[in-house]
């Protein structure tokens, strides 16, 4: 070789070096590692590429996700918000393996290391789903005890309402319990449910605990139709927890109501026989009555036997009516007692007219007395109830006739004749020693009088020699009070007072002056 040769080679100069490595040749299986890792989520594919800018809008993706889905909610991140962060993941993933496939990893060098990396890596996203799956049914967990509790506070407030206010509440909570037990069968609100209810059924049924037998029935009516809800198998024993209390609470309200005479107590029985029959409670209702038609026939000889005739005439038309809904022997048995209470009633107005006379109430005992003859036509006080009805209607026109009650004697010593002046019908009513009644047929040639003829000096009826009606009957000595009432004409009749002594002749002249006069 020559010098010129040799100094040309000497004088060589080596090119500079290009400003960017050259692309690497394709390499397929750095370019799935690259695409593994950006699944991630992180952008470490365009990390260990030194893609700073697109890992940055990596990391920003993530974070605006997580911001959207935490703190985790029962509903969940919108679909359309994961949907789009997916289709994110993947034209990462995509765009990655592209520029990966010619360009080197500044670490780890060995493209397998990287693989295995994006592999371990895609267990982030994955963990991140089940961790926000646990954590959305915690969330869900929690919303339904949130839930349960509203539903818990709903109760134990409506516990201190009256039942009819209270009742829209106690539904409404009763639905949250249904819906948590058959949509959530599954959840921890759903296992409390059964002890909820037992809660529930005490609450509602809050009088009952206290005794107030007769606010208890609306309670335990409901809670009777809480299966029609809650299936029975959630229920358990519940089912038929208001079966007994019920019967207990319409016995013993329809007792407290049979004592004092309340009109709502033969519902109760009535309920109560046919909704138990068999029950223990039921077997008490006809000894309940009968023992109430005892008391009712005591009363009637006490101090008050106007209102245990009252009571009586009640309990046999209540009695009737429960009996009719009735079979068998209940039936026979309560009939039997409707029937005692309507006779005992029927006699017993006579111990009722007696305390109305009594006591001055003369239209009351006339009533009274009238009412009895006509109901008992047998009874041995009959012929008494007459005097007494005439003593009271006479006492009603003079009230000094109705100071003492009248004997049951009759006939007396001293003649009186009544003579009827009118050409009215007229009944003579005559009380004192003795009491009694009679008619006279009205005077066929009489007339009325005027009123100034009764004024006038030496006016005397029945003087004119006619043949007047007449009737004598004998009276003892003593004041005789008579009134003389036209039997059909609105006249007002008329009264008059006799002293009766012993060695006289006594006439009683009944005469029409438009008012009935006496002479």
């Amino acid at each position: 070789m020559s010098e010129d040769q040799y100094g040309a080679v000497q004088g060589f100069v080596v090119p500079p070096m290009p400003a960017s490595p050259p692309p690497a040749p394709p390499d397929r299986l750095r370019s799935v590692a690259v695409g593994l890792l950006n699944l991630s989520g992180l952008g470490l594919g365009y990390a260990l590429m030194r893609r700073w800018l697109l890992m940055a809008a990596c990391w920003v993706a993530t974070i605006v996700l997580l911001l959207v889905a935490l703190p985790a909610d029962p509903d969940g991140v919108s679909g359309t918000v994961v949907t789009l962060y997916v289709v994110f993941l993947v034209l990462a993933a995509v765009h990655g393996a592209l520029v990966g496939l010619r360009t080197r990893l500044a670490w780890p060098s060995p493209t397998p290391v990287a693989v295995v990396l994006g592999l371990v890596l895609l267990a982030v996203p994955a963990g991140g789903v089940v961790l926000y799956d646990s954590a959305r049914d915690e969330a869900t967990q929690q919303m339904l005890l949130d839930r349960l509790e509203t539903a818990d506070q709903l109760v134990a407030d409506s516990g201190r309402l009256t039942f009819s206010v209270a009742e829209p509440h106690y539904r409404q909570a009763l639905g949250v319990y249904d819906d948590l037990s058959t949509a959530h069968s599954g959840s921890r609100a759903a296992d409390r449910v059964p002890d909820r209810l037992k809660t529930f059924y005490t609450t509602v049924a809050g009088a009952y605990a206290q005794k107030n037998y007769c606010d208890a029935i609306p309670q335990l009516k409901y809670l009777r139709t809480v299966p029609g809800t809650i299936g029975k198998k959630e229920l358990g024993t519940l089912t038929t927890w208001p079966d007994d209390r019920l019967a207990t609470s319409l016995y013993e309200c329809g007792s407290t109501g049979l004592a004092a005479q309340r009109a709502d107590w033969s519902t109760n029985f009535g309920d109560l026989l046919a909704t138990f029959p068999q029950s223990s409670q039921a077997g008490q209702v006809e000894p309940a009555v009968k023992s109430a038609v005892t008391n009712g026939v005591k009363g009637v000889s006490g101090s008050q036997p106007c209102t245990a005739v009252e009571g009586l005439e009640s309990l046999s038309t209540q009695i009737g009516s429960l009996q009719g809904g009735q079979a068998g022997g209940v039936a026979d048995a309560l009939g039997a007692d409707a029937q005692r209470a309507g006779s005992q009633a029927d006699s017993g107005a006579y111990q009722c007219g007696v305390f109305q006379y009594k006591d001055g109430d003369f239209d009351s005992a006339l009533t009274t007395m009238n009412d009895f003859v006509k109901k008992n036509t047998h009874d041995k006080n009959r012929a008494r109830a007459k005097k007494i009805a005439i003593a009271a209607e006479v006492a009603q026109t003079v009230p000094a006739a109705g100071k003492k009650l009248p004997t049951s004697a009759s006939g007396g010593s001293i003649s009186v004749t009544v003579m009827n002046d009118s050409p009215d019908d007229i009944t003579v009513l005559y009380t004192g020693p003795v009491t009694g009644s009679f008619t006279l047929k009205g005077c066929g040639s009489c007339t009325s009088y005027s009123l100034t003829t009764t004024l006038l000096k030496g006016f005397k009826p029945c003087s004119s020699g006619k043949s007047y009606p007449q009737k004598t009957i004998s009276l003892p000595t003593g004041t005789t009070y008579f009134v003389h009432r036209p039997d059909s004409s609105t006249a007002t009749p008329a009264s008059d007072t006799a002293k009766l002594r012993s060695g006289y002749i006594y006439t009683e002249c009944a005469y029409s002056t438009g008012a009935f006069g006496t002479g």
